[in-house]
């Protein structure tokens, strides 16, 4: 079996990983791993942009306001104020690297947008890809860097602890990572003084997801298994505005087209809703506009609702949204003449693994980033275009927490070998495909985006007889891809199901029927190991 030794190792190519590994590199050698390509992550998806305040009447205050709005209550107020004060000098790091962001047309400065929950223009984009770029700069950086080894196609199993070493080490400490090689077929083992965990969201837990094929919430489980804390996943984000066709999955339509002018109508009578159910109508934060939404589609049958931004002038139409005028085109569908079909669909994880505002997490040696976390930043509902900006944050604080503290991390133990010498290859690939399909529609029916007791304790009961069995096929066979992403999402299915259950009232994306009223006091879930 193949094994690898870096000072630092990083889990997961993205931008909260991909920030990180830059900061490092001048002094540590680290090691990037990816579950597929490096860029098949969810930086590359974001279209929106990112969160800063760059714009004269703008101010810091305003954006932590707009952020604990956003987030009902529940954000850290402390990480909130650290985050937007760090925004902009994030920013001018990624324009450094090359990101192309968009410039004003008085040449001015970068050009600002605003979406749903901000009170000004204070989103710095590229076009209607913004992540695309920010992966690609991020990446070429990375590649050019002597101290960086990208490894792609490695699978994430297990982080290693001390009880996977031959002699004990410290209990609960992080060592590196069991990973299964797509291109060999075997699984090998990376150790590293340090290990950050930038894995990404849960999304793929759900029938209906924007987030990649990769979004099967390895991270949060993996820590799970190590005995990390993990809290508020009962919040996830639904995207109120998701392409509806059959032929096209998860292909998203940015807050911003809202942003700009957008209106959501019934598609049968033409009625603007948005006003009937929020002041701010179409930029109501993304909760209000998804339960909006759902609540149309039931009550009269419909398979979408229609977002309308035509009665724009087309130039600005294809000037601010480029690539989404040219995805729909060839569908058919001109949005300078007519509008778009759109549903909800799962979008980002605000819950995750608990980390303090230098990233780490309950395991000496593991640091966590990104949507993988529950850093305090989002509360109950993440406002729009925070998600890269805590990537950015709090990729370079683990990095700096790291650095500073070197001496004091572990040197890795020398660790067993994987054994697979009571394991056969299965024989029953249909058994994976069955509960995987199984897990996301009883996730999307039961715990969407309106939530019943009944239906999470029909959900928990579903997910407890899947834990025995996949558990069960685990160790009877080998590893796959599949085998490793299917436990992986009952861990995490379960983990959403105990949140939701333990939450007595309906605050930010938990909305509940037999609890619609707000709790006295905003506390977070935290489930312990």
């Amino acid at each position: 079996m193949a094994s690898q030794d870096y000072d630092v190792l990083v889990i997961g190519s993205g931008a909260a990983g991909l920030t990180a590994a830059l900061t490092l590199a001048p002094t540590l050698r680290v090691g990037v791993v990816a579950k597929g390509k490096l860029d098949e992550g969810a930086t590359g998806w974001a279209q929106g942009g990112i969160a800063a305040v760059l714009e004269e009447g703008d101010s810091f205050e305003a954006h932590v306001r707009d952020t604990m709005i956003a987030g009902a209550g529940l954000n850290n107020l402390a990480v909130v104020e650290h985050v937007v004060s760090e925004a902009p000098a994030a920013i001018a790091r990624l324009a450094e690297l090359g990101v192309p962001f968009n410039i004003d047309t008085d040449g001015e400065g970068w050009h600002l947008t605003r979406e749903g929950g901000h009170s000004h223009r204070r989103i710095v984009h590229v076009a209607d890809a913004t992540g695309w770029a920010i992966q690609q700069a991020l990446e070429k950086a990375a590649r050019a860097h002597p101290n960086i080894t990208l490894v792609p196609d490695m699978v994430a199993i297990d982080l290693v602890t001390g009880r996977h070493a031959e002699e004990f080490t410290t209990a609960g400490a992080v060592h590196g990572l069991y990973a299964f090689n797509r291109g060999s077929g075997e699984v090998e083992t990376i150790t590293a003084r340090a290990t950050v965990l930038a894995t990404g969201g849960a999304g793929r837990t759900y029938l209906y997801s924007t987030a990649p094929r990769g979004a099967t919430g390895d991270g949060i489980a993996m820590a799970w298994r190590a005995g990390c804390r993990i809290s508020n996943m009962e919040f996830m984000q639904f995207h109120p505005t998701c392409l509806y066709n059959l032929e096209v999955k998860n292909f998203l339509i940015t807050e911003a087209v809202r942003g700009e002018g957008g209106i959501l109508k019934h598609p049968e009578t033409g009625h603007r809703f948005m006003p009937d159910y929020d002041e701010r109508a179409e930029l109501a934060p993304r909760d209000v506009v998804a339960r909006a939404i759902d609540s149309e589609i039931k009550r009269d049958g419909l398979d979408y609702v229609h977002l309308d931004i035509s009665h724009r002038e087309p130039e600005f139409v294809k000037e601010h949204f480029p690539n989404i005028y040219e995805k729909l085109l060839g569908l058919g569908i001109d949005i300078t003449r007519q509008p778009i079909p759109v549903v909800p669909a799962q979008h980002y994880t605000c819950g995750g693994v608990l980390t303090d505002i230098d990233g780490r997490t309950d395991a000496p040696g593991l640091y966590a980033a990104g949507e993988v976390t529950q850093s305090g930043l989002h509360g109950a509902n993440r406002l729009a275009s925070n998600s890269l900006l805590e990537c950015l944050v709090f990729g370079e604080a683990a990095a700096r927490h790291i650095m500073a503290h070197w001496d004091s991390l572990a040197e890795p133990p020398k660790v067993r070998p994987w054994d697979e010498s009571r394991v056969t290859d299965s024989d029953e690939e249909v058994v994976i495909q069955q509960c995987w399909g199984e897990i996301r529609r009883f996730m999307w029916n039961f715990v969407g985006i309106v939530r019943t007791t009944k239906r999470l304790e029909r959900a928990k009961h579903r997910i407890d007889l899947l834990r025995q069995e996949v558990a069960d096929y685990y160790r009877h066979f080998r590893v796959t891809p599949d085998l490793i992403e299917l436990r992986n999402l009952v861990e995490v299915a379960d983990l959403i199901i105990r949140s939701a259950l333990s939450r007595h009232e309906s605050r930010g994306l938990h909305y509940t029927l037999d609890y619609p009223g707000l709790a006295p006091e905003a506390v977070d879930t935290v489930l312990v190991p």
